[in-house]
């Protein structure tokens, strides 16, 4: 197993992805030919069962996009099963302990260091590849914390010791809500929290990752020391495209 996003951000590039939450494979190959470092297939918020996401993997294949999934909780059985069939990085909302950031840990690896039972199927190559598999895993997959709450902001040099736990990803919207400011991630408790988490994220020599609604926002993230940004998302790309698109239309039949 070979993660070249992984590689990436040990470089210190910054690489940029965005979010699916189309359930449909021609989605993640259009954006996987459109040039994206990564994509994330939503299993939080989509309405995705693993049969699908299966097909949407198997879409981007033979391209440089890495896929990752956000799983819809901190379940070893759910994750068990997006890592059989062949994600590259995880996203595991809702960790606002340390002692939840060392189950996650647990539930991506083997024994005797964790709980994930033996059947990479799709991972290894379907078993062609298996003890190579099994021997970098460890070391390749990218494993991502969702700080989205007041306590895993208090909590987070706590959750950034735990070996094992590669990046954080600082949801705005999320946190802004957690904090009683819905919607406002430019409230200032709210950036003052990012803050504390980016500053204990750096001392820890972790990845620091987030989501971007513009170019302009974007540019801002990464100033502030973000390296893996999502911009917006698929129904957002979309949504954007079909507006702009429209209003040029109008704008001529005048």
């Amino acid at each position: 197993m070979k993660n070249i996003l992984k590689e990436k951000l040990k470089a210190g590039k910054v690489v940029i992805g965005t979010f699916v939450q189309i359930g449909h494979p021609d989605i993640t190959e259009m954006l996987s030919h459109a040039g994206f470092d990564w994509l994330l297939l939503d299993g939080e918020h989509g309405p995705f069962d693993i049969e699908t996401m299966l097909k949407m993997l198997q879409s981007m294949s033979g391209t440089q996009t890495v896929p990752i999934i956000r799983v819809p909780w901190n379940d070893p059985v759910y994750i068990k099963r997006t890592l059989d069939i062949g994600a590259y990085g995880l996203l595991i909302p809702l960790v606002s302990s340390k002692e939840e950031a060392e189950d996650a840990v647990r539930s991506v690896r083997y024994p005797p260091r964790g709980i994930r039972g033996v059947g990479p199927i799709r991972a290894s190559r379907y078993y062609l590849d298996f003890k190579e598999y099994i021997a970098t895993v460890d070391k390749e997959l990218l494993v991502m914390v969702q700080i989205e709450t007041k306590e895993a902001v208090e909590n987070a040099e706590a959750i950034m010791s735990v070996e094992g736990i590669d990046a954080y990803f600082i949801g705005p919207m999320d946190l802004s809500a957690a904090l009683g400011h819905m919607g406002d991630a430019n409230h200032p408790e709210v950036t003052d929290a990012i803050s504390h988490v980016l500053a204990v994220g750096k001392k820890a020599q972790k990845v620091a990752a987030t989501y971007a609604f513009s170019v302009e926002d974007l540019q801002k993230k990464v100033e502030q020391g973000f390296q893996l940004i999502s911009f917006g998302s698929a129904s957002r790309l979309l949504m954007a495209s079909a507006q702009e698109s429209l209003a040029k239309i109008k704008e001529v039949l005048k």
